[in-house]
């Protein structure tokens, strides 16, 4: 994947834990754990949308909707 250069601020206490890190050989380069966290943030936010948007789901109705086509007799079920 192509990767982009960008300029970026940030606190200076941030930026010397980020360097431990490097020095700790958790990571390569800044770059390197920049792109991790921001990365893990995204996929958070990512999976936070996704909870938030299933609770709005009525349970009843979706296990309505998930049986509907079903056959109420087990044997009628098919076969997989």
């Amino acid at each position: 994947m192509s990767k982009a250069k960008i300029a970026i601020t940030m606190k200076k206490n941030l930026l010397e834990e980020i360097d431990r890190l490097i020095e700790d050989g958790m990571f390569v380069n800044r770059s390197q754990t920049i792109e991790a966290a921001v990365e893990e943030k995204v996929g958070r936010l990512r999976r936070t949308r996704l909870l938030r948007e299933c609770r709005k789901l009525d349970p009843a109705s979706e296990k309505e909707l998930a049986e509907e086509s079903l056959p109420k007799d087990e044997t009628e079920w098919p076969e997989y």
